[in-house]
């Protein structure tokens, strides 16, 4: 269990993408607060748990009427945990924001490190479903540069905003 948490499954690529999408706005949103990283990682930590919750209830009302009933705690717990990918997707980020906060790394770069965990995690789910779809080279390459190319979209986003 734990080992999958850390790597993931093959189920967990999509939350962790949507995950890392949602750090990497939060970053961008909040900019602004690049000074108070306390209060960065605050905006960061609630917008994703926010988007996880959403997320949950969303998919528990779809099941709800595929299944044309009431799903049960249990049943919701386990879509919760089917999902868990989209807020331990913040964890690395908050750290490195959390370590500026405390004085540990200079503001900025604390910032630049949060954004290049979310970048290098993009990357790095680009080729976990590579792999899990045994893309060639060509697919690989494909996978990765689209999910790059999404995470530098929001970078430029962020440096267009902070100036």
């Amino acid at each position: 269990m734990f080992g999958r948490l850390i790597v993931g499954s093959r189920g967990s690529v999509a939350g962790t993408v949507y995950g890392t999408i949602v750090v990497l706005s939060a970053l961008t949103a909040g900019a602004a607060f690049k000074h108070s990283l306390g209060h960065l990682a605050e905006i960061v930590a609630t917008s994703v748990v926010v988007l996880w919750i959403a997320h949950v209830y969303a998919h528990g009302i779809a099941e709800s009427l595929e299944q044309n009933r009431r799903l049960t705690t249990g049943e919701l717990i386990a879509i919760a945990g089917r999902e868990l990918a989209i807020p331990l997707a913040a964890v690395l980020p908050l750290v490195a924001l959390l370590l500026g906060a405390s004085h540990e790394i200079r503001d900025d770069t604390a910032v630049w490190v949060a954004i290049g965990v979310g970048i290098a995690t993009l990357v790095a789910q680009g080729l976990r479903y590579a792999r899990l779809k045994r893309m060639g080279f060509r697919g690989t390459s494909l996978s990765v540069l689209l999910n790059l190319a999404l995470g530098l979209t929001i970078v430029a986003i962020k440096v267009y905003v902070a100036h």
